[in-house]
């Protein structure tokens, strides 16, 4: 009996200690805890980034981030399987409309304007494309240099970052109105491969998240930088050519940009809010500043613009 005793003792101890150990494991805090977030992959220096310093002033937090196509990202959030996502839209109806059946407010903040690099190979000759002969490629009308004003009739070859990429999408819904790509346009793994490919391939023309070649200061970046060239984009035929420096984007010059966007589905105020205030703080925006793109939630100087000199504060 005494046995018995003891045995059911350890036994209900250990079941407490399980519900005490979940339950802590679930009251995470704004600035403590474990989560599991998603990211799009295009968008993967800016968020790295922002963990790293989070990670670093707030030592009791663990953000395990992973990295999938927008579409991947956003479907572990509506799993409940990521707390929130870091992407360039905001949610569906039908995504809110799901969310208000069980009950739960969605949060949706953007933290940035960032951009759609055009990269060319370093061979190439042209340096200047406009608006309308990205529609024109992305309609399959333009297959070869020749016909945009280049010399070479080599045919082009369109490349991009993933099958289910949201850059993509977001070119197709708001640049060009298309259901399916020609031929000529081919998907890479991720980002840097896009890079890789163009930097082999002379007539090739490459799709990228700003992210990789915005940051001056990052090495990666420059390395990136020094394998390819940016092309220049016109909003109009004859305009003026703009590349995607961040002043042209905060004045609206450059016309392939996106916004960057935290969607949320925490139900109460927890580590996935207390990242969502950082990013959106004068600390998180001054990393956005910093990686070359367009803070949000803070003021902006321009301070010079011009082609060999442009800053903004």
């Amino acid at each position: 009996m005494r046995n018995t005793l003891i045995t059911i003792a350890l036994l209900a101890a250990g079941i407490t200690g399980c519900q005490n150990k979940d339950r802590n494991k679930e009251l995470d805090s704004p600035i403590s805890g474990s989560i599991r977030i998603t990211a799009d992959e295009s968008l993967r220096p800016l968020v790295e980034a922002e963990l790293q310093t989070f990670d670093a002033i707030y030592t009791n937090t663990d953000i395990e981030c992973t990295y999938l196509s927008e579409a991947d990202a956003i479907d572990a959030v509506m799993k409940d399987s990521a707390r929130l996502t870091i992407v360039t839209r905001r949610f569906t109806q039908e995504e809110k409309d799901y969310f208000k059946a069980i009950r739960i407010t969605p949060t949706e903040f953007d933290i940035a304007i960032s951009g759609i690099g055009v990269i060319l190979n370093n061979e190439n000759p042209d340096t200047l494309i406009t608006l309308d002969e990205i529609q024109g490629l992305l309609q399959g009308k333009y297959t070869s240099w020749d016909q945009l004003g280049g010399k070479s009739k080599a045919g082009i070859e369109i490349v991009f970052d993933h099958p289910n990429s949201r850059l993509v999408r977001h070119l197709m819904d708001s640049i060009v109105s298309v259901d399916r790509l020609p031929d000529n346009v081919y998907a890479a793994e991720n980002n840097p491969a896009v890079i890789d490919y163009v930097a082999r391939t002379p007539n090739a023309l490459g799709f990228i998240g700003l992210e990789w070649i915005s940051d001056k200061d990052d090495s990666l970046s420059n390395s990136f930088l020094n394998r390819v060239k940016v092309a220049g984009i016109s909003a109009t035929p004859g305009g003026e050519h703009y590349q995607p420096y961040q002043a042209y984007i905060a004045l609206k010059n450059y016309p392939l940009t996106r916004r960057v966007t935290v969607l949320s589905r925490e139900a109460r105020v927890g580590l996935g809010r207390g990242f969502l205030n950082f990013c959106t703080s004068e600390r998180g925006q001054r990393i956005v500043l910093k990686a070359g793109l367009v803070p949000v939630t803070m003021p902006l100087r321009i301070v010079n613009v011009t082609p060999a000199n442009i800053k903004i504060e």
